[in-house]
């Protein structure tokens, strides 16, 4: 498979089609920018359900440490992790039922992005969740 972006239409939808995210990496850190770009995303409606282990709750959510440990429906599943962590994410994202895998700006994996689209998940490589949205809906989903 050779990975080619969504369209910028197509981010758009999946980000209008998208309330939760999942985040797998997002740190405790407020310094650290999965923090941050976390922070915006559910300053603009989205809400945030964190992955990580060592954490039990960030950005007043609580922490999970996986994603099969979410008891609720995940619409995006976005990756702050090295890109060889990055195809089991991709499994655990299938097996939740998420819609999108969405790598960060900077990871890139292949393997990931075929078994995430082998079982029907849109994937977003490469690419920073709040710099796209900031672009397509500059005024939040809930004015469109």
């Amino acid at each position: 498979m050779s990975y080619v972006h969504p369209s910028r239409e197509e981010i758009k939808q999946i980000l209008l089609d998208s309330p939760t995210i999942a985040v797998v990496g997002l740190s405790d850190d407020p310094s650290k920018v999965s923090y941050m770009v976390s922070e915006a995303m559910q300053k603009k409606g989205y809400r945030i359900i964190p992955v990580n282990p060592k954490a039990a709750s960030i950005l007043g959510e609580t922490c999970y440490a996986s994603l099969k440990d979410i008891p609720h429906p995940v619409d995006i599943v976005n990756v702050f992790r090295r890109p060889e962590h990055t195809p089991p994410i991709a499994e655990e994202a299938v097996a939740i039922g998420a819609k999108v895998l969405w790598l960060q700006l900077g990871i890139l994996n292949e393997e990931a992005a075929e078994i995430a689209s082998a079982r029907g998940l849109r994937v977003i490589m490469d690419r920073c969740i709040k710099v796209e949205d900031s672009i397509l809906l500059p005024n939040g989903r809930a004015t469109l």
